[in-house]
């Protein structure tokens, strides 16, 4: 990582882009819906191994086992040992009805 200082002592540091992804996770308590931000050279998957404790949501909707919202927040910080799995919105392929 490549760090700069100014004159007045200011620090820049690089700043890192991620792209967002929209998921589904299913919790062991709860549906929620969101954003999980991955690096452009790296997999969904990539970044769910990382091996911090948490897991960063963005833009969350979490639902209760009716469906309804629980709540919504703009940022969210998932504990990785409550995840069960995790769906991007983008592959979810809807079934013909029968």
């Amino acid at each position: 990582m490549v760090t700069e200082y100014s004159e007045s002592g200011k620090i820049f540091t690089e700043v890192i882009r991620k792209q967002p992804v929209e998921v589904w996770i299913q919790t062991t308590h709860q549906l929620m819906r969101g954003y999980i931000h991955i690096r452009p050279d790296a997999r969904l998957k990539d970044e769910i191994d990382h091996q911090e404790l948490s897991l960063a949501v963005t833009d969350a909707a979490v639902y209760n086992s009716e469906g309804g919202i629980l709540f919504e927040t703009k940022f969210l910080a998932l504990n990785r040992s409550q995840i069960v799995w995790i769906i991007p919105v983008r592959e979810i392929v809807e079934l013909p009805e029968t």
